[in-house]
């Protein structure tokens, strides 16, 4: 019987490299106003929870003193661990385990980081709890993710295609719920921003490495959706499409 940490870590053992090497993972505004952040308040022992293929801790780790790498996927921290030391990069170090059970000290961290991960956490709402306890008083916690929306026509296909791409994947979840998490575990919610993503079929499904009937599902689904679906997501005629992405910074008063 497979729990939904163990899904994750099937999909993933064997595709640090395609990650490494996305473009879509590997860039974006959002490192700017990390690194900005950690400069402004000075933050000194960042975590970069889900780091996936460490793009968030090689953008962070030059403008801090420590970056712990941390991730359910073991291939993951491993590749991280190998990259940090060929970029040479001493701040960053690795550690395996899950977001919902956090093996650190209360207080741990001054600032914490995730990016595209919380999609495939089991339950975000303890992830959360977990989030408040290891962190500082005073400390940031920021988090970049698809967001799914309120309309249900246009937040089931997301959910949909996510899923028949990427078995691991849980729930993209709206800005509502967002709030509702932050709220619930003590945050204030102290920035929101709204980006964009521009996603190339082709790279977005091989990098899964998803197979040829799910393709073929999922270009049947866009090409059978409404229009108005179609507009929001501005599905293209090769099946590239947009996303919604949030840009969330929470804050830890005492």
């Amino acid at each position: 019987m497979n729990t939904q940490h163990q899904v994750n870590q099937h999909q993933y053992q064997d595709k640090s490299n395609a990650y490494l090497n996305s473009s879509v993972h590997a860039q974006g505004a959002e490192f700017a106003k990390m690194q900005q952040c950690i400069e402004q308040h000075q933050f000194k022992r960042i975590l970069d929870l889900g780091c996936g293929a460490g793009h968030v801790s090689y953008q962070v780790a030059p403008y801090t003193e420590q970056v712990i790498a941390y991730d359910v996927t073991p291939e993951m921290v491993e590749l991280v661990c190998q990259q940090a030391k060929e970029k040479g990069l001493t701040q960053i170090q690795g550690q395996q385990g899950t977001a919902e059970q956090l093996p650190f000290a209360d207080q741990s961290f001054d600032c914490i980081i995730s990016r595209y991960s919380a999609h495939h956490w089991q339950h975000v709402g303890q992830a959360m709890q977990e989030i408040y306890r290891v962190l500082q008083p005073h400390g940031k916690v920021i988090f970049v993710d698809i967001l799914g929306n309120g309309q249900p026509v246009l937040d089931t296909f997301l959910q949909t295609i996510e899923m028949i791409r990427d078995p691991s994947h849980v729930r993209n979840y709206n800005l509502q719920e967002w709030m509702q998490f932050a709220e619930y575990a003590g945050f204030q919610v102290e920035q929101v921003e709204k980006q964009v993503l521009h996603l190339d079929f082709d790279s977005w499904v091989c990098r899964m490495q998803t197979s040829a009937s799910s393709v073929e599902t999922i270009r049947g689904l866009q090409g059978k959706v409404s229009d108005a679906v179609k507009q929001h997501f501005q599905i293209q005629a090769d099946g590239s499409f947009q996303s919604d992405v949030m840009y969330l910074v929470l804050g830890k008063t005492a």
